[in-house]
């Protein structure tokens, strides 16, 4: 039977599964953006544009080297979500 706690707990589980995917994507373009940010400012260059392309490259590359990984992490959630839901249901 599904208890408030067991929700409660497979809603945490979900939310800090997609904290961790959301930030090996977001903190690297964070980083670089704020780095070009900063040269932007050590040169006086006011370009708006200039940091899109630096923070792609650099989304992408962390796509390409952690999506098997974070492919992985969602498929292994996945199947303790099924196991789970067998055990709750027989």
């Amino acid at each position: 039977m599904l208890t408030p706690e067991i929700a409660v707990d497979l809603i945490i589980e979900a939310l800090h599964m997609v904290m961790i995917m959301v930030m090996v994507l977001v903190v690297p373009g964070l980083i670089t953006g704020l780095l070009v940010s900063l040269v932007q400012a050590a040169t006086q260059i006011n370009e708006q544009t200039l940091s899109f392309l630096p923070r792609l490259i650099v989304t992408l590359l962390a796509i390409i080297l952690t999506g098997r990984w974070m492919a992985g992490y969602l498929m292994d959630y996945c199947v303790s979500i099924f196991t789970r839901a067998a055990t709750l249901v027989g």
